[in-house]
């Protein structure tokens, strides 16, 4: 998931009650929650780099006490600084810091972070490097504004029932938000249930559909934000792929033979070398639906193609990942746009040499 919904699940899970049982709980649940996106710095070794390395040994389950403990180090200091700044003639003692409490507020958000971001499509590798597969439930948007709305009741309602306590003179009540915080958590899991079912019955029509009469390969179903009942299919039959607008409310399937399907590209030579290069063996790795494709003489956007002595040639090689090639709107199907979203494109030349990399609009040095 994005950065958001990281930050306010822990802020919720440190608001659910483990912020009466120490100090610092929330805020170690807020820091523990996003620690894991720490490997985009990657990013500064280049986008394949980042490629490569996000979601990786920091989105594991061997990772989670390691950032736990990480986080409760950083929230020691940023007691002992507090500590030593606090004026000694206050009268008002503060809140204990319980150790153990603290570390299990971390523990649980760095958890979360892993299972939130296995409910996208992108995945993670959970038992990395021991097993370096990638796994994705791929039953809910990478942003989702319905947690939008839980994340704003659970903040917003405790600060106007907090408004409305001090107009009639009422005492405040400490730790307020406590149920609202609950609250979203609980909606949280109840939409990923009612997504993980509708995700169930998806791939259960796709499979059952009569819209191609080619053996099928493999199937999927990827989410579309808000509505939980519409879905992308994907089928893959030895010749070609085709999409497919799913409706597991009304049970019906939609499928354009003209644009939605995707016959496979033919290998070439330049293909099989760009696989070899740097790009193209961490895209293939990731890549679970991924596509090639020899472009030709085009020049990719961002990426000044190779200049050469006259008797050499250069093509341009695509990678494309189906899971992320569908549209919200207005068009649909496997219509090529000019940046694919998470593609990746590579100079070949002579067929066999790697002249440059790109991706997502940045150039792998």
């Amino acid at each position: 998931m994005e950065p958001v919904t990281h930050f306010l699940t822990g802020a919720c899970i440190g608001r659910a009650g483990l912020n009466r049982k120490t100090a610092y709980a929330t805020l170690a649940a807020v820091l523990a929650a996003e620690a894991a996106d720490l490997d985009i710095f990657w990013g500064f070794a280049g986008p394949v780099a980042e490629l490569q390395h996000h979601r990786g040994i920091t989105h594991t389950f061997w990772a989670v006490p390691i950032v736990a403990a990480a986080v409760v180090g950083a929230v020691w200091l940023i007691d002992r600084l507090r500590n030593t700044r606090r004026n000694p003639s206050s009268s008002t003692p503060p809140q204990p810091v319980r150790w153990l409490w603290l570390y299990l507020s971390a523990f649980l958000a760095a958890l979360s972070h892993i299972l939130l971001d296995w409910t996208n499509n992108y995945g993670v590798r959970p038992l990395f490097p021991l097993n370096p597969r990638w796994s994705a439930g791929s039953f809910m948007f990478i942003v989702e504004p319905i947690l939008y709305l839980f994340f704003f009741l659970a903040f917003f309602m405790p600060w106007v029932l907090g408004l409305a306590d001090r107009e009639i003179g009422a005492r405040g009540q400490p730790f307020r938000g406590r149920g609202w915080a609950i609250f979203a958590l609980i909606g949280m899991l109840f939409l990923g249930c009612l997504r993980w079912a509708e995700h169930a019955q998806a791939l259960s029509l796709l499979q059952s559909s009569d819209l191609t009469s080619e053996p099928v390969l493999r199937t999927a179903a990827e989410p579309y934000p808000i509505n939980p009942f519409h879905w992308n299919g994907i089928l893959e039959t030895p010749q070609f792929f085709q999409s497919a607008e799913i409706n597991t409310r009304t049970g019906t399937i939609a499928s354009d033979q003209h644009i939605d399907v995707l016959y496979k590209p033919t290998d070439t030579p330049a293909v099989e070398a760009a696989k070899r290069t740097y790009l193209g063996r961490v895209y293939l790795d990731w890549g679970t639906w991924a596509v090639v494709r020899d472009l030709g003489h085009e020049p990719v956007p961002g990426l000044d193609p190779p200049n050469l002595p006259p008797g050499r040639i250069w093509t341009t090689i695509e990678f494309s990942d189906l899971r992320f090639q569908y549209a919200f709107a207005p068009d649909r199907g496997f219509v090529r746009r000019s940046r694919s979203p998470l593609g990746g494109w590579v100079y070949i030349v002579d067929n066999r040499d790697d002249a440059g990399e790109i991706m997502s609009g940045r150039v792998q040095r």
